[in-house]
Order: C-alpha cells, then sequence, then structure tokens
C-alpha cells in the first residue's frame, strides 16, 4: 500500500529520466516521424490515397502472391479484418486478386502496377529519411542501428514466431 510518506518521495527526475530512455517511447517516435516524413512524400507523387498503416499488409505481398489468410498472419490482424483492408487496397488500385488454383475457395493477393510504383516510390521516401539520419549520427552509425535492430527482430520473431512479418 502506498502511504503519503512514498507519494512525496517519488522523484521526477528519475521518471523523466527513465521516460527519456524507454525503447518502446522511442520506437514509437520513431515511427510517428517516419510516418509524418513518408507519408506526405508520397502524397505528393500521387499516391493521396495512401496511409503508412497499409504498408504492413502491402510488405508481406510476395512475388508469387499471397493468400488472405497467410497475409492476415503475418500482419497480425484477424481474417475479417484482412479481407477487409484487401477491399480498400484493391479499390485503391494497389493490388489485385485471383482465385487460387490450388483451393477455390481462397484467393491469391498480387502487387499490381500501382502498388510497385508505390513501393518505388517508398524507396526513394525511405532513402531520403536515411540520407537524413546520416547527417545526424553518421551512416556507420546508422548502420550499427539498423543491424542491431534487425539482430533483435530475428532473434525474438524466432522465438515467438507468432509475432514474426
Amino acid at each position: 500500500m502506498t502511504t503519503e510518506t512514498d507519494k512525496n518521495s517519488f522523484d521526477f527526475e528519475q521518471y523523466r529520466i527513465m521516460r527519456e530512455r524507454s525503447i518502446g517511447r522511442l520506437l514509437w517516435r520513431m515511427k510517428r516521424y517516419m510516418e509524418s516524413f513518408v507519408e506526405p512524400r508520397l502524397h505528393q507523387q500521387g499516391f493521396t490515397d495512401f496511409k503508412m498503416s497499409y504498408l504492413m499488409f502491402l510488405a508481406n505481398i510476395g512475388e508469387r502472391g499471397t493468400t488472405n489468410n497467410e497475409l492476415a498472419k503475418r500482419a497480425c490482424v484477424t481474417k475479417q479484418m484482412m479481407s477487409k483492408i484487401v477491399g480498400l487496397l484493391e479499390a485503391d488500385g494497389y493490388i489485385y486478386t485471383q482465385k487460387n488454383p490450388a483451393d477455390s475457395r481462397s484467393s491469391v493477393i498480387f502487387l499490381n502496377d500501382r502498388g510497385k510504383e508505390l513501393f518505388m516510390a517508398l524507396k526513394d521516401s525511405m532513402q531520403q529519411a536515411r540520407d537524413q539520419f546520416d547527417a545526424i549520427v553518421g551512416h556507420d552509425r546508422m548502420d550499427q542501428v539498423i543491424d542491431t535492430l534487425l539482430e533483435l527482430v530475428t532473434v525474438l520473431e524466432a522465438d515467438n514466431p507468432t509475432n514474426s512479418e
């Protein structure tokens, strides 16, 4: 039970330091920054209906296509949510679907030309962001950040494959 004395001894400076260095908070802030950096650049290039949240779906579509169920699993969403997103992305012209030759009850999802053009524009925007990061911390340090994050997610996802892409 917290006493009045305990409440008065709370160290806000320690809390501020802890919050400032919180990995979850830092990753969230970087995600927000990347969204605000990339999305407007894509809109300027004609992808005005694109939202960065669509990326976790589009990025999991393979060259040979991907089923709705597999895409839902990779994006960690329900099949129903995936079906809704597939409908939106298809209506916006980023993907197309074909009946699955192995299972007529399902469809295979493919990137269409607009989806591929989006990834080319995304590559350019991401490179602009990387150039900015390199200018701040240096190319080698940024490579270390990327290598470290890649190692972390690779090991963590191997330990818990339900949370992997």
